[in-house]
């Protein structure tokens, strides 16, 4: 059941249309009425069905103004390289060993990093990592070489897009205490980021069917596209 500060919410958007993003962020903000620091939520709806087949989107972006969260990151990489992961702001660095924890669901970090040389050892644990969205990928930077590089993408901004089987990407573009250049500059990222994942396909039509913004505990607004993609 919805709660009387929910319903006063719905009640104070019924006549707000879909408007651009930049019209709409100041309502937004304006239903961010609990006491903790709410989050600015992009919720897309792609055409994922084609023809011969199913759209899968899987990408990441950089977020130029930041997540607003403190990611804890991890590494798996030789003695070698420990070193500089622990420079660019890795919380826990480890090979072997650390392997060993892992494969045992010991699992106290949100991203995982590891060099090609140790992929191999983390191949093997894909019913450990998988289910969790854990596992390292070239295409996603979490598999590199350049570790000061992939951790430094990780805790300063970077986020993962990804579609569910019904088309739906749910993306964060940063926090109500936010500027609102930084969440504009975020919001375009992600739209630009899925305007090239388009050209990378051979994608028939628009891309994007939808998109509405939210913050955690708010309600959702319609948000109209400047162009289609």
């Amino acid at each position: 059941m919805a709660s009387k500060r929910y319903k006063k919410l719905l009640e104070n958007i019924k006549k707000v249309n879909a408007e651009p993003i930049e019209k709409l962020l100041p309502e937004i903000k304006k239903n961010c009425t609990t006491k903790f620091d709410e989050s600015v939520d992009l919720s897309l709806q792609i055409n994922n069905k084609q023809k011969k087949s199913e759209v899968n989107i899987r990408t990441v972006v950089n977020l130029p103004g930041g997540t607003g969260k403190n990611i804890k990151v991890a590494v798996v990489c030789e003695d070698s390289k420990a070193e500089e992961a622990k420079n660019a702001g890795a919380d826990i660095v480890g090979s072997d060993e650390f392997v060993e924890e892992i494969k045992s669901g010991k699992l106290n970090f949100e991203k995982l990093i590891c060099t090609p040389g140790m992929m191999i050892k983390l191949s093997k644990l894909g019913k450990v990592l998988g289910p969790k969205g854990l596992m390292p990928n070239p295409k996603l930077g979490s598999v590199s070489e350049n570790i000061k590089d992939a951790v430094t993408n990780a805790k300063s901004g970077q986020v993962e897009i990804r579609n569910d089987k019904d088309g739906n990407i749910g993306v964060s573009i940063g926090k109500k205490s936010f500027h609102d250049d930084q969440l504009l500059k975020n919001y375009h990222a992600v739209l630009d980021a899925l305007e090239k994942e388009k050209s990378n396909n051979t994608f028939k039509g628009d891309l994007i069917k939808n998109v509405f913004a939210t913050s955690s505990m708010g309600v959702s607004f319609k948000i109209k596209l400047g162009k289609a993609i």
